[in-house]
């Protein structure tokens, strides 16, 4: 990187995970082992606090019949920061149970979805995107690019704007995990909410939604306090 100066280089492979930076610098082949998001967990937990209702929230979803994954953020949008606050993780079970239980944190909450759902499944060959939409989830293809996907988590662990809740367990018990051989390949084993993260950072954030409210609020929080006491409007 001759054209730029120390500062701008410094600032070039700040951005750039590690192992990725003898590719990007001295066009070395990426390969080698070793954590895909090398950030120590103490640099983005936090503990979990009382959502404000005003953070539009989204959650990503990979769905299997061995593990399904779910994860849900909310954004404070005003700082562009991205919180993670649940998870759903289970195995061998119908979509309609993974659809119960994803609706338990909010139905009005959309999702995006590993696009390889749109493919037939075991349920009798249904298309497993059409079948979460049967029971009532709200659900969009996420761009699976794996690499750019990898960068873009990256990124925003590395700058501080995604936080993960402590209450995550099973995130950080796979966030742990998650890594590449010694090939350079990503280890596909116990990753379903790295990718459902993946799939929500690429593709979530756009359609992240806030909570419809009641009509009735307006009664009960704005007009009960500008009504005339005589007339009762």
């Amino acid at each position: 990187m001759p054209h730029l100066s120390e500062k701008d280089k410094a600032e070039l492979l700040a951005s750039i995970p590690p192992f990725e930076r003898d590719a990007r610098s001295k066009g070395i082949p990426m390969l080698g082992s070793g954590a895909i998001y090398p950030v120590h967990a103490d640099d983005i937990i936090v503990e979990p606090f009382k959502i404000p209702s005003f953070w539009p929230k989204v959650y990503g979803l990979d769905v299997g019949w061995n593990r399904t994954a779910a994860v849900w953020a909310a954004i404070n949008t005003d700082a562009d920061i991205v919180y993670l606050f649940s998870t759903y993780y289970r195995s061998q079970a119908e979509p309609s149970i993974h659809a119960d239980a994803i609706k338990t944190r909010g139905k009005w909450i959309p999702g995006v979805i590993d696009p390889s759902s749109r493919g037939r499944g075991a349920n009798d060959g249904i298309r497993l995107l059409e079948q979460y939409d049967k029971y009532g989830l709200t659900l969009f293809p996420a761009d699976n690019s794996v690499e750019a996907g990898l960068l873009a988590v990256w990124q925003r662990l590395s700058n501080g704007s995604l936080k993960v809740f402590s209450s995550c367990g099973e995130w950080f018990d796979e966030f742990r995990l998650y890594r590449r051989d010694e090939k350079g390949k990503i280890v596909k084993k116990d990753d379903h909410l790295m990718d459902a993260t993946r799939y929500l950072i690429m593709s979530g954030l756009n359609i992240a939604s806030t909570e419809p409210r009641d009509p009735s609020w307006y009664d009960r929080e704005v007009g009960d306090n500008t009504r005339n006491p005589s007339t009762g409007y």
